[in-house]
């Protein structure tokens, strides 16, 4: 597999990662308290801040592969990744006009991604 196909999976599964790390802080939030032990003992905060870490990790490997300007817009799939979840988890409503907007932002990545594959290459002055 090309080492650039293989960085933008790795944001994929960055996405993913922070992607549940927000569901893990709507969960955390719900439970809060506001002292300083009901925050450091909260698990779901807790695994929140662990995935947001790990997803970090995994951006860093992937930006030795391949352009931040290729991979940075793929962040936006979260967009995806958390209105799905909320769909499924929370049973939130979501309307037509959110799925619009998400349909907007995929392809706007993929735009991103197709356009990086034209020899051509735009520099500042």
């Amino acid at each position: 597999m090309e080492r650039t196909t293989k960085a933008i999976l790795l944001m994929l599964v960055t996405t993913l990662f922070t992607s549940v790390a927000q569901v893990l802080y709507k969960f955390g939030a719900e439970q809060l308290s506001f002292s300083l032990s009901g925050i450091l003992f909260n698990g779901f905060l807790i695994g929140g801040l662990a995935l947001y870490g790990i997803g970090a990790a995994i951006m860093i490997v992937a930006f030795r592969s391949a352009d931040v300007s290729l991979l940075y817009p793929a962040i936006a799939t979260s967009y995806v990744w958390v209105s799905l979840l909320s769909l499924w988890i929370f049973n939130e409503t979501i309307s037509f006009m959110h799925w619009i907007g998400v349909m907007v932002i995929v392809l706007g990545v993929a735009f991103v991604g197709f356009g990086s594959k034209t020899p051509e290459v735009v520099h500042g002055n």
